[in-house]
Formats: structure tokens, C-alpha cells, sequence
């Protein structure tokens, strides 16, 4: 068995005036994160997420 793929589905409650802020955090989070760093070359990461404002 290998890995090819790895799917990240977050579910997040953000605040209204912090949803532009999170977006941009995880608009970086591929290239910043060292986990995500390590593992990319060999193995596809993508991400997707849904947010709830409170």
C-alpha cells in the first residue's frame, strides 16, 4: 500500500471581521506548513474549507 493522496477538509468557526484574515492564512498554508513541506514531494496534499461566522 502507498500513499498518493492526501485530502484536509477543515470546518471552521470564524469570527465575521477574522474570515479575511483566515483566508489568507490558509492561502498559505502549503507553502508554509513544514508537514505539508515534507510530504508534497511525493504525495499530492490538497485542502479545502468550509467556514461558519460567528
Amino acid at each position: 500500500m502507498v500513499i498518493t493522496d492526501i485530502r484536509v477538509k477543515y470546518h471552521l468557526q470564524v469570527p465575521a471581521d477574522k474570515r479575511e484574515e483566515v483566508g489568507r492564512a490558509l492561502g498559505v498554508h502549503k507553502k508554509a506548513c513544514p508537514a505539508a513541506q515534507s510530504v508534497t514531494r511525493g504525495i499530492n496534499v490538497e485542502w479545502e474549507a468550509d467556514f461558519e461566522e460567528v
